[in-house]
C-alpha cells in the first residue's frame, strides 16, 4: 500500500462520491474503483457500504480513515521538515570555544544574530580545551570552532578572524616595579619573576622573546580562570588576552599592558573548508561577513 492509496481513500470519504472524489483526484472514477478495492484486499476488510445511490463508511472505514489522515499529516510534516533542513532552517550544529571567545563577546553576538535568523536550529555549545578544538572540528565532532591565534590547524580547516585583540599582564606584585605603578611593563622588568602559562602560550614566549629571557614557568593550571587565581593568590604573573580586563574582576588581580609594540592576538572561527551542511554553512557565511 503506498501514500497514494491513503489520498485517494481520505478524499472518497470525504465525498462519498465516487464520481466527485475521482474529479477532484483527476483520475477516473474506475481507477478510483480499482484503487479502493486494492486497499479491501489488502486489510481483508470492508471499507466501505456502496449502493447505486449512495456511499458510506463502515466501522472499519471510519478506523482506517482517522489513522490514514493521521498518517498524511505526519508525512506532510516530515516533509516539510526535510525541506526545511534541506534549506538550513532545521537541524543542529555542534559549536565548540575556548574560555576567552566567550570572554570577548563575540561568542555570545555570533550565536543571537544565528538564533535570530534561524531559530528552529539547535545550537549545542561547549567549552574545549585550546589544543584539542582543531581536530575536533577537522574530525566532524565538531562544526565551527571559535579559537584564539595563533595555533596550528590541519590543513582541510579555514577561519575566519572576528575580534583583534593583545596580550597583556595579570600580575598581583612585580619585583622591582612600584605596586602604585599604572603604566605600561617592559620586558626586562620580569625577566626573574615565575609566570603562570596559559592555554595560549604564545603572548608569554613573546613577551620572553623580546626580554631576551627564558620564561621561568611554575604552573599550567589550564582555564583563564584558573590561572587568575594561581596570579591573584602571588604564584606568579600571566600574559593572558586583554580581553579580560573588562570583565574579570578577581581580588589580588591588577592587568598592565606591556611596553612597544602591541602583541597580537586574535578570536577566530574555524571550520571545515568543505562543509556541505546546509545550516552550518548558513552560521559560517554569517561569520564570513563579519568585519573584525
Amino acid at each position: 500500500m503506498e501514500l497514494r492509496h491513503l489520498r485517494y481513500f481520505v478524499v472518497l470519504a470525504e465525498e462519498l462520491h465516487f464520481t466527485r472524489a475521482a474529479e477532484r483526484l483527476n483520475i477516473s472514477p474506475s481507477t478510483l474503483t480499482v484503487q479502493i478495492q486494492e486497499i479491501e484486499r489488502t486489510l481483508s476488510a470492508q471499507l466501505l457500504n456502496r449502493t447505486k445511490r449512495s456511499v458510506t463508511l463502515t466501522s472499519a472505514g471510519e478506523v482506517f480513515l482517522s489513522e490514514a489522515r493521521r498518517v498524511l499529516k505526519q508525512f506532510a510534516t516530515a516533509e516539510n521538515a526535510g525541506r526545511r533542513a534541506g534549506r538550513g532552517e532545521l537541524g543542529r550544529i555542534e559549536i565548540g570555544y575556548v574560555a576567552s571567545a566567550a570572554y570577548t563577546g563575540i561568542l555570545q553576538d555570533q550565536m543571537n544574530q544565528f538564533t535570530q535568523s534561524y531559530p528552529d536550529v539547535l545550537l549545542k555549545v561547549r567549552e574545549f580545551p585550546m589544543d584539542k578544538l582543531p581536530q575536533l572540528v577537522a574530525d566532524g565532532d565538531v562544526d565551527i570552532g571559535f579559537v584564539r591565534l595563533p595555533m596550528a590547524m590541519p590543513q582541510l580547516l579555514s577561519h575566519h578572524v572576528l575580534i583583534r585583540d593583545h596580550f597583556c599582564l595579570a600580575l598581583s606584585v612585580i619585583p622591582g616595579v612600584e605596586e602604585k605603578s599604572e603604566g605600561p611593563v617592559t620586558p626586562h622588568e620580569i625577566a626573574n619573576v615565575s609566570f603562570i602559562l596559559p592555554e595560549q602560550a604564545f603572548g608569554t614566549f613573546q613577551v620572553a622573546s623580546r626580554g631576551g629571557f627564558t620564561p621561568r614557568i611554575v604552573s599550567m593550571p589550564g582555564s583563564l580562570l584558573a590561572v587568575l587565581t594561581q596570579v591573584s593568590i602571588g604564584n606568579g604573573i600571566s600574559v593572558i588576552p586583554s580581553a579580560l580586563r573588562s570583565v574579570v574582576n578577581l581580588p589580588g588581580v591588577v592587568f598592565r599592558d606591556i611596553a612597544g609594540e602591541p602583541i597580537v592576538s586574535e578570536i577566530a572561527a574555524i571550520f571545515r573548508s568543505d562543509e556541505v551542511a546546509p545550516a552550518v554553512r548558513h552560521l559560517i557565511s554569517q561569520i564570513q561577513t563579519t568585519i573584525a
